[in-house]
């Protein structure tokens, strides 16, 4: 990556996007000012300010963070089991934070898609990046006769991802893990249903 930043300068700048993060999860973006963002990332306003013009630009790199985490640290969901271990997953974080900021990316998307076409577009990307990673998954289990061929992985992608994302939602508005659990078993079920 060339992006003109020394090593302590990326450093500095992914401590900066972590931190904004999880503030954005726990307080949400309108409670989130910069000063909470330069106190919690232990930066001077000269160093936020060198790194992100301005908030927006901050909640936008923020967003662009946030999918490459979730593209890059997706585990390969090429079986059922994988599939399983997904899910368990899933639940065993919300249930650990008690149900309580949502899905870190979906939480973002929530607060922030009808706030600019370009943001939205952002938020699109980061989505449709986490389906391609699912489509490739989804495929490669196809290619390997696990899944039978009438199995569309697109069509199972967007529902295993809409289980996840709702059931974090509910999840996280009733504060008990059953929506979640529930939406991801009905999801399993369903790519089951191809199994060869």
């Amino acid at each position: 990556m060339d992006d003109g930043l020394t090593a302590k300068g990326r450093a500095t700048r992914a401590r900066i996007l972590a931190a904004t993060a999880e503030l954005v999860r726990r307080k949400g973006v309108t409670r989130t000012q910069l000063d909470d963002v330069r106190r919690a990332a232990g930066v001077s306003g000269s160093q936020l300010t060198h790194y992100f013009h301005d908030k927006r630009t901050l909640i936008d790199d923020v967003i662009a963070w946030q999918a490459d985490v979730v593209a890059d640290h997706e585990p390969a969901l090429d079986s059922f089991a994988a599939w399983h271990r997904w899910a368990d997953q899933i639940v065993a974080r919300h249930t650990g934070r008690k149900f309580q900021g949502g899905c870190d990316f979906g939480s973002l998307a929530g607060q922030l898609v009808e706030s600019s076409p370009q943001t939205r577009s952002y938020l699109a990307d980061g989505y449709g990046r986490w389906l391609d990673r699912f489509r490739r998954d989804l495929g490669a289990m196809r290619d390997q006769g696990l899944l039978s061929g009438d199995a569309d992985p697109d069509a199972l992608a967007h529902s295993m991802l809409a289980a996840m994302q709702g059931g974090v939602l509910l999840a996280q508005t009733l504060r008990r893990v059953e929506p979640l659990r529930d939406s991801l078993d009905a999801a399993l079920a369903r790519l089951e249903s191809y199994a060869r």
